[in-house]
């Protein structure tokens, strides 16, 4: 039997510069609006909480627009599925060894499938992942009700979850659970 081969998964660069690209075409749109609409442009004070309201709007416009370019300049493999394990990309860069693995199976989160990794409990806390709930843009996140767990969503990945489903179902098949 052949060795199998590592499964990488990147970050996907369409997405990531689509993201950017929307995000700085929101921003000269509304520019542009009020540049010819004048009369109908916020006036420059914190008071005018439309104001407020575009000044808000566009920081996160300009938070996606770095974070667009900086994702579609990393080519590192941000899930790595090998023969010693899964590692785990996304700025923590930590390996998820086979024996340290209880169980993986895929979640559906409206219509996106989700990859849950369960790990050994102290394993989880050893590995200091640092996921919030709060991360609206981070791949990592905890698993409700479930302490030693974590979702790993594919948004701006290359590679969908039930792919990295399968081959984790290639590397250790009794490690999926339905």
């Amino acid at each position: 039997m052949a060795a199998l081969k590592p499964v990488e998964a990147r970050y996907g660069a369409v997405h990531n510069i689509g993201m950017a690209v929307v995000a700085i075409v929101m921003i000269v749109v509304a520019i542009v609006h009020f540049a010819t609409n004048s009369a109908n442009a916020p006036t420059l004070s914190l008071n005018d909480s439309r104001f407020v309201l575009f000044a808000v709007l566009a920081i996160a416009m300009a938070y996606y627009i770095y974070l667009g370019f900086s994702r579609f300049a990393n080519r590192q493999p941000q899930i790595v599925i090998d023969h010693d394990g899964i590692v785990l990309g996304f700025g923590r860069n930590r390996r998820l060894a086979w024996d340290d693995i209880q169980w993986v199976k895929l979640r559906r989160l409206a219509m996106r499938p989700q990859l849950q990794i369960g790990v050994a409990p102290e394993v989880f806390l050893a590995a200091d992942l640092r996921l919030s709930q709060w991360h609206l843009d981070d791949s990592l996140r905890p698993v409700r009700g479930v302490p030693a767990a974590i979702l790993v969503r594919d948004n701006g990945l290359d590679m969908s979850a039930a792919a990295m489903l399968d081959a984790v179902r290639a590397f250790r098949p009794n490690l999926v659970k339905s």
